[in-house]
């Protein structure tokens, strides 16, 4: 009985964690953006006493955060197609590269996203096994694109950058430059990657990924090297509002 009672404690568990854990996401992110535009309508209704009661009242609606902001991504969007918008979107990335501390964060955050969000990049594009921590210890990584620079110049083969997520919580983790010849492409999408690597190697990947991962594994001393990373626009914002298809 004591068993039977704690399998189906665990199994009710394994359906109610990804359903709490999901509500608490989505609850943190609802939260969030309404907290953020609940001020600015604070200060609209400082800055338009008249408005102050429709004002008032919009801020209490629970997710309306979430409407506004999709609508500003959209607007946005929808703007930096024109000509008008494309100049606009070039003074001011201009203004903010002039401000000290200030550059220094956006150019990195808007080099990830621009690597990220647009089409032309191979960034988290692959599925690889490297050696980490230690030779003979294998880790799951992903593809974000090759050395170059300065970087590459330092070192005496052609290496390729990985990034090895930590678990359960891959949205941290470790930048590791590989040598291109040590590195084990897997045949292995990159969602099931992640659910190995969330699940901590719990959630295996299904049947038919494991028998492609067997036969890559026959011919992975003849494999052919990754490919190089296709070069980015130079400015990634400008080309994905002038091909919006490419998202």
């Amino acid at each position: 009985m004591a068993s039977r009672l704690r399998q189906y404690f665990v199994t009710g568990l394994l359906v109610w964690v990804p359903v709490g854990v999901t509500a608490w996401v989505l609850l943190w992110l609802i939260g969030a953006l309404d907290g953020i535009f609940g001020g600015l309508l604070i200060g609209a209704e400082l800055m338009a006493p008249p408005f102050a009661p429709l004002l008032e009242r919009l801020r209490v609606i629970p997710g309306l955060g979430v409407v506004l902001g999709g609508v500003l991504i959209v607007v946005t969007g929808l703007l930096v197609t024109n000509f008008v918008g494309q100049w606009l979107l070039r003074q001011w990335n201009r203004l903010v590269t002039r401000i000290p501390v200030v550059r220094t964060i956006y150019s990195s955050v808007k080099q990830v996203s621009d690597t990220l969000f647009t089409g032309s990049g191979q960034a988290f594009s692959k599925a690889l096994l490297v050696q980490y921590p230690h030779p003979g210890s294998w880790t799951v990584g992903f593809l974000t694109g090759q050395v170059g620079g300065a970087v590459a110049g330092a070192l005496d083969a052609d290496h390729v950058s990985v990034f090895v997520p930590t678990t359960p919580n891959p949205t941290s983790g470790f930048l590791l430059l590989v040598r291109r010849a040590d590195v084990r492409e897997l045949d292995m999408s990159v969602d099931e990657a992640f659910k190995y690597l969330i699940s901590l190697g719990v959630v295996a990947a299904p049947e038919a990924s494991l028998k492609r991962i067997a036969a890559a594994r026959t011919r992975h001393a003849g494999a052919a090297p990754l490919p190089a990373p296709a070069a980015e626009p130079a400015d990634a914002t400008l080309a994905a509002a002038k091909h919006p298809q490419s998202i």
